[in-house]
Order: C-alpha cells, then structure tokens, then sequence
C-alpha cells in the first residue's frame, strides 16, 4: 500500500503563483528608528544603566533597530546592556535565551551592547487580578528599560493585546517565573491577566518606552513606532489591527493537503502560526472557521529553533529529519509551561518527504486524481510565493491578486526527497 502511495507523490507536478498582498514598507530602517526615538531621549538621563528587553520572535529588522536604539542611548550620556525577555523559551536557562539572541545576530559586537541574560526575578506586589508578578531581576535593577518587539496576532488567543510590547513586559521580562504563573490559568491567563499585570508593571516606572514593529505580509518592516510608558497601553490595541490587517494568507481556503517544508521557533511562536493555518489545538477553545485543511505536513525544523519543534503537534505528518532534530527538553519546558500539551504531541513520523506525502494523502480519503487540493509553502510566514495544484489554480485563474510565475514541475526527486522551492 505505501509503495503505491508513492508512485502517486512521485507523479506530484504543482505549479508557482505568486500572491501580490499590499506591501508598505519602510526604506531605511535605521533612520526611521532614529527619527521615532528623537521624542524619548528626555527619557534617558546621562549616566544611567538602561537594559534593552529583546524577544525570541523571527523579527526582520531586529539587529539595526536594537543597534540604533542602542546608539541613541549611549549618545544622551547613558549605558545599555541587552536582556533576553522570551518567558520560558531558550529551554527556561539563561544560556539557552542568550543563545536563542545570538541566533537571531543580537551579540555585542553587532548591537554595540553587552548581553546579560539570568533567570532571576524579584516578585512585586500582586496585580489588580490578584495574580503574582515578576520582573527579570537585572531589567528591574537597572536604571530604566526599553522594550523593543513586533506587534502581531498571537498565535494562542484574540484580545485587545495580543503579541507585542504589553505581553513582553509581562511574560517577556518575566521570565519563566512570570510564564508559568499566567499560563498556569490557561487562555484566561493570557487574555484577563496579561492586561492589569502590564498595568502594575508600568507603574513602577521601570519602564521607559517601547518600539513596537510592525511587519506586512512579505516579513518586511512597514512601521516603526516609539511609545512612551504612558501610551503603550493605549496605542498597541490600534497596531495590532493595523498588523492583523497586513497578515499573509493561504491563497483558498479549502484544501486537502497543505506541505509546509518547515516549522519553527523563529517563524511563529508556535511553529507554525495558527491563524494562517486555521488551528489552534487548545483545549476549550473554539478552532478558526477558515481555512479548513484536512491534513497537514511538515518536512524540517529551522535552525534558529535551536531543537525547540513547539507547534508540531498541529501536523498530522512529519519526517523522521524533522523528528530527529527535536531536542525534547527544549520544547517540553516550553510547552508545559504553556500547558497546551497538543500541541507537543508527535505525529506520524514518515521515513521521506514523499512518504510524509503519501500518508497525508491518504490520510484525506479518496482524491480523484488530478482533482487534489494540494498547496505547498516554504513556512507559515513566508507566504508570497506558493505552489498549487491544477484543481487550486483553477480556481485562482481570475483572481487579480494572483500572477503565475512558473510551469508544472515535480515536487519530489526519484530519491524522495522534497525539490527546491
């Protein structure tokens, strides 16, 4: 049976379209950052120690952004060191964090400041939800902090603060202290009490300011924002719906099988981000209308993810490649502390790529051969260019936003193994 399986991925031919979404874009990256930061530096008072919160998010732009910000502080007079504000992520260990920062090219001699990376807190007072509330000790002991990350959809739960500056002064400079004290209440935690214990965080003035980043849906810096303490509140509830806005998509919404080559920790906080693949797999919670995709496969795992595979439990298929690159420890200290188990469970693990595809095929019912809704994607943030089947091109023949890059080709080499995309 699996043999004739696949005989059937090898004749798999799809076809490259290129999906044309807005694309704002800021052009010089470095310059905008300057010109926002301009309004904060009455901030910085000359002489003091700042500690620059950076996150485990893929973010584009992230070296020249915390380069510059580190630039204008040293400039009014004061010292910035870099802390790693990522909750439990890194395997919860201060090495693991600094190496996740590394990873993304955050290191002294590209930003200009040292990082200092520890898992100790000191616990505040409760908030006004009566949970506890901590804060990474050496962000708490400097002089003040900036926080600097990207406002997105969270990849866990729809509120008024979903990723961004306010999640990052919780959980961010929290560390796994403040990670498992919110995620111990499940969703509740993160959409109730993520908010008030923001609140107690900021009025201990430790805060300074934020940057908040906004990408469009090519991964791509389309704005640069400086908050004050004081508006961070305010103004991310209107950049998260300017973000939700720029979101990638799948080009349709019904398919059979979606191949995704890889997951990871640096292209969502979940592998692969539930909104653009319509599931959440968190118990209680409700799953997206759309897309509706019947089976899903993954081949590898990023690099940047350092063997953390969080996510992995919302395919149906994987590659013992992808298997065998987990580091267990790694992903069950992140995915206990965040207590959604499904989505670390393993599933079936194939020997090749085009066996991964012939179980996910199968795994559909019967598809009438040649009427098979298959679309193949590099990651779940990388969403421009897709490759589709005749039954999905079909239907995007008329569309406007679709441009036809390229032929039929095979998907899969005579050995198995996936063909570049």
């Amino acid at each position: 049976m699996v043999k004739h399986l696949k005989t059937n991925a090898a004749s798999l031919c799809l076809t490259k379209v290129r999906q044309l979404f807005d694309r704002p874009v800021v052009g010089d990256v470095g310059r905008a950052a300057v010109q926002e930061l301009a309004a904060m530096t009455s901030t910085i008072v000359p002489g003091s120690r700042i500690a620059i919160a950076v996150g485990s998010r893929g973010i584009a732009d992230i070296v020249p952004i915390v380069s510059t910000t580190v630039d204008v502080i040293k400039r009014q007079g004061a010292i910035p060191f870099i802390v790693p504000a990522m909750g439990s992520h890194g395997g919860a260990t201060a090495e693991g964090q600094a190496d996740v920062l590394r990873g993304y090219g955050i290191t002294e001699s590209a930003v200009g400041a040292p990082v200092r990376s520890s898992m100790d807190t000191v616990e505040l007072s409760h908030s006004t939800a009566g949970n506890r509330v901590f804060m990474d000790r050496q962000a708490y002991e400097s002089d003040g902090v900036v926080l600097i990350n990207r406002v997105k959809p969270h990849t866990d739960y729809h509120g008024p603060y979903e990723s961004g500056l306010v999640k990052m002064s919780v959980i961010g400079l929290g560390k796994h202290d403040q990670a498992l004290e919110i995620h111990s209440y499940g969703v509740y935690g993160l959409r109730e009490l993520i908010p008030p214990t923001a609140e107690r965080i900021l009025s201990t003035g430790k805060i300074l300011f934020g940057v908040a980043i906004i990408e469009n849906a090519f991964d791509e810096t389309m704005q640069v924002k400086a908050l004050r303490a004081d508006e961070i509140l305010r103004a991310e509830t209107q950049l998260l719906e300017l973000s939700r806005a720029h979101m990638p998509r799948l080009p349709v919404d019904a398919i059979d099988v979606l191949m995704v080559d890889r997951l990871g920790k640096d292209i969502s906080g979940c592998g692969m981000d539930p909104n653009i693949i319509g599931r959440m797999m968190i118990r209680g919670e409700p799953e997206p209308l759309r897309p509706t995709i019947k089976a899903i496969l993954v081949t590898d795992l990023t690099p940047g993810s350092h063997g953390n595979a969080l996510g992995i439990g919302l395919a149906d298929v994987i590659t013992r490649r992808l298997f065998e690159k987990i580091d267990m420890d790694a992903m069950y200290e992140n995915i206990v502390t965040s207590s959604f188990l499904e989505r670390g469970k393993i599933p079936v693990v194939a020997p090749d790529d085009a066996t991964a595809y012939a179980y996910a095929r199968r795994s559909c019912g019967a598809l009438p051969v040649g009427l098979e809704r298959i679309v193949r994607i590099q990651d779940t943030l990388h969403l421009s260019d897709v490759c589709v089947s005749d039954a999905i091109l079909a239907d995007l023949a008329e569309r406007p936003d679709i441009e036809v890059l390229a032929g039929r080709d095979a998907v899969f080499s005579e050995s198995g193994s996936l063909n570049p995309f």
